[in-house]
């Protein structure tokens, strides 16, 4: 499978050429360069750690959005045992830009729902690209309503740069759906915990992430617009998408900062693409101790607390 560099991962790229290289002169004479072959791996691995160890918010976009990382299929495939999908709205169709159904995770019976953005052509226009239409987020609604009858946990996982904003998108109600999914995931009698494994843009992000707890990857990023449409709004375009990205805030370490999540999932060095079932076992880890942590919690106090998390954003403070 091909690999895919970003631009900052040029020299790490070049060194992983000269790698590989090396790698086939020594098939053909067997020991001839071992030393040096396990010297560069050595030095590359490094360079990839220190590189990751320093990412500006640009950077980290970048990652956020790279093609390798762990998508919802992956997630359903790696933490939910016996996951059955459930499709369609009851109203008008089926969008598979937002996915879920039921399954167990960990021995636990929960619902699970999240973005899908496809990883080659065929997959990305099944998905719509990851995104969501009006009918997928209505989904999201039967699905929590589904949960609640059956006291089920909901798990969603977060990766979508904002809402389809098509015509029919918009003539199918898309911002009322948006907003009845997220008025569903506040008032949720269940437990609901949300993770944002790649890109959480905009109100197709937050229409899933009204959850008792909001976890976040080391490298991934939450906001209410791209950089890029920050940059085309705000400045007219006059200024860069990096400069956006730095002035927004929306790292994960800058928002557990401002407490609009509550705890940053480490990845592994390079990256959740460069160890995708390394990063899923993290995530999988600290979904089930926050599940733990909810449990035995009556549905008066599960709304009551989502409530004081979502009021108390911003107001640091503030006399």
């Amino acid at each position: 499978m091909a690999v895919h560099y970003l631009e900052f991962e040029r020299p790490i790229a070049d060194l992983e050429a000269k790698i590989e290289e090396l790698s086939k002169l020594s098939d053909a004479s067997p020991g001839a360069f071992e030393g040096e072959i396990e010297a560069l791996r050595g030095r590359a691995h490094q360079m990839r750690r220190e590189a990751y160890a320093k990412l500006d918010p640009w950077q980290k976009t970048q990652v956020a959005r790279h093609p390798d990382r762990p998508h919802f299929i992956d997630y359903a495939a790696a933490l939910i045992d016996e996951f059955q999908e459930l499709r369609g709205d009851r109203k008008f169709a089926d969008d598979q830009a937002i996915m879920g159904g039921l399954g167990r995770f960990r021995g636990q019976p929960v619902v699970v729902i999240g973005h899908e953005k496809g990883r080659d052509t065929v997959t990305r226009v099944k998905h719509n690209f990851g995104y969501g239409r009006p009918e997928g987020f209505r989904k999201a609604v039967r699905l929590m309503e589904l949960a609640e009858q059956f006291n089920l946990p909901v798990v969603s996982f977060i990766d979508i740069a904002g809402a389809y904003p098509g015509v029919a998108s918009e003539e199918r109600g898309v911002a009322e759906a948006i907003a009845r999914s997220t008025e569903k995931c506040l008032m949720l009698n269940v437990p609901n915990v949300a993770v944002v494994t790649g890109e959480g843009g905009s109100g197709g992000a937050i229409a899933l992430a009204g959850a008792n707890r909001v976890l976040i990857l080391e490298h991934a990023i939450y906001s209410v617009i791209t950089p890029e449409g920050a940059n085309s709004i705000l400045w007219r375009g006059g200024r860069t998408a990096a400069e956006a990205a730095k002035a927004m805030k929306i790292t994960a370490q800058d928002l557990l900062g401002m407490k609009i999540v509550d705890r940053i999932i480490p990845e592994p060095a390079g990256g959740a693409h460069s160890d995708p079932e390394a990063a899923m076992q993290a995530v999988g880890d600290a979904v089930e101790e926050e599940l733990k942590a909810l449990a035995g919690m009556s549905a008066e106090d599960l709304r009551k607390r989502r409530a004081e998390r979502f009021y108390a954003i911003g107001r640091s403070g503030l006399s």
